[in-house]
């Protein structure tokens, strides 16, 4: 029996080969594995005394040769086994291999000339063959997996279902490898295709979650090999499924915001946005927009949470604070308020490049809805022309409804010199209806406050109930086919209203 051993990630190595050695194996080895390997007193053929050939290229060619992959491709059959010895070659059993450290090196920020020297070829090769093979070959492509499979050896070899295992592991992290250098390269391309032809993705799990949405499907957390953990929890229980949901909308949102802002997230729809001198003030107008929806939310900050902060924070139930930074005070406040409260600071958080959704129909990939405004081609379509108040209160409100899932209406109005949410009307199967929601969630404070729609108005009543509770003016995308009787109604009413020509809608 031949095992071939070839690994970048030396853990568990030493005591791997110990045993198989033990198990009447003999050890073939490449590079740095196989002096590893002697280092340990272990009996090891080096790859190039079997191919004839030294490692070429400084290393780059090291086991593609056929007398190593031919070994590997065996089928056992009397066919494969005499084309075996009239070449003077034996199969190999046992493949332990892993690949060059490329995400870990695209995540330290190496250059490109760097990040290309770590794109495995060989082990890619290696591992392809071994778990084509599997029914003749065992291929170990994790380390955690060493002390399993030399126990299953021991008592006398791996089942078919284990074999098979094996192969399906190989088979992803190959996968995977390949779709992390396939985006990192598509990143160094200026004019890669945000929806190419073909996109694959590569996704490693990282936390296994207690459950999904609901308590009876199952869930787990994926990041990209890539991609360094976005947020650094600092305090607080596991987070949940629906806590990153949350989070996301919630993270998204304040970041689209100017510096302190403060987003308050329920069931994935921001109940208060409020910006202000600081993170505490803006708090407090965030809140104020509808604190009965804010008892158990998700709130994210724009900016650094200090003690102020985090006092004026005490009186409510919150599931997740997430912040750019906290303050030591703030944070020892924060953990005295509940060991429950999950803290987390942002350490690489970024939107993504692209939005994917699995559906009946296949896979849904967009772009993300960043792109910045653009206010020359807003036109103001009323015979009132907003007021220089009502122009701050109008992109303020635009740019918090592109946060709430449609149809969305945001009412929004200066609360002590700074601009906030006093009514979101989200998720609406009818745009009035929305309305409806919005307004009644203001209150009284629906008088004088200016309202923005993720969508056209299709008729004249969103306006008009708008109008009857205060609300001095308007903006949305327009092209409704009823745009003029919208805008009539507007008209007669003495609302100002500002069409965009860009819509927000979130679904």
């Amino acid at each position: 029996m031949r095992a071939l051993l070839s690994v970048a990630d030396k853990r568990g190595l030493a005591d791997l080969g110990r045993a198989l050695h033990a198990l009447g194996y003999d050890l073939l080895a490449s590079g740095g594995t196989a002096q590893v390997l002697r280092q340990d007193g272990l009996p090891v053929q080096a790859v190039e005394d079997l191919t004839g050939f030294p490692e070429l290229l400084e290393g780059r060619v090291k086991t593609l040769h056929p007398a190593i992959h031919a070994g590997l491709l065996s089928r056992r059959t009397p066919q494969d086994q005499a084309e075996l010895a009239r070449h003077g070659l034996a199969p190999i059993d046992l493949v332990a291999v892993n690949l060059y450290p490329f995400a870990e090196t695209v995540r330290r920020g190496a250059p490109l000339a760097d990040a290309l020297e770590q794109i495995d070829i060989g082990g890619v090769a290696l591992l392809r063959a071994a778990a084509k093979n599997f029914p003749h070959v065992v291929v170990l492509s994790d380390p955690d997996d060493y002390p399993w499979v030399v126990q299953a050896l021991q008592q006398g070899g791996l089942n078919p279902d284990q074999r098979l295992g094996l192969a399906l592991k190989a088979f992803r992290h190959t996968a995977v490898y390949d779709a992390t250098i396939a985006d990192y390269l598509a990143r160094q391309t200026p004019a890669a295709e945000a929806l190419p032809a073909t996109l694959p993705i590569g996704l490693q799990q990282i936390q296994a979650l207690r459950y999904g949405e609901n308590p009876h499907q199952r869930a787990a957390r994926y990041l990209s090999p890539t991609q360094n953990e976005p947020f650094a929890q600092l305090h607080g229980k596991t987070m949940s499924y629906n806590n990153w949901l949350d989070l996301d909308a919630a993270w998204r949102a304040a970041q689209d915001f100017p510096a302190p802002a403060v987003v308050i997230v329920k069931h994935g729809n921001p109940c208060g946005i409020g910006v202000g001198a600081s993170v505490a003030a803006a708090y407090r107008r965030a809140l104020a927009s509808d604190p009965v929806s804010a008892f158990g939310s998700v709130i994210a900050v724009h900016g650094v949470v200090d003690a102020d902060a985090a006092a004026a924070m005490q009186g409510l139930f919150i599931e997740v604070l997430a912040a750019d930074d906290f303050t030591p005070e703030a944070l020892e406040a924060l953990r005295g308020k509940s060991r429950h409260l999950r803290l987390l600071r942002a350490t690489a958080a970024s939107w993504p490049r692209r939005e994917a959704r699995t559906t009946v129909a296949g896979w849904l990939v967009q772009t993300p809805d960043t792109a910045a405004e653009d206010e020359s081609a807003w036109r103001v379509v009323t015979q009132r022309t907003p007021s220089d108040h009502e122009w701050a209160g109008l992109r303020f409100a635009w740019r918090a409804v592109k946060h709430v899932r449609s149809n969305a209406i945001v009412l929004a109005r200066q609360v002590e010199g700074d601009w906030a949410t006093v009514g979101v009307g989200a998720g609406q199967m009818s745009r009035v209806d929305a309305v409806h929601m919005a307004v009644y969630k203001a209150g009284e404070r629906a008088q004088g406050a200016v309202l923005a729609s993720d969508a056209f108005f299709p008729f004249p009543d969103g306006v008009a109930l708008a109008a009857q509770h205060g609300v001095t003016a308007v903006i949305q995308p327009g092209g409704s086919k009823r745009d003029a009787q919208v805008i009539a109604e507007a008209d007669r009413l003495g609302l100002a209203m500002v069409f965009t020509g860009r819509r927000h809608f979130r679904h």
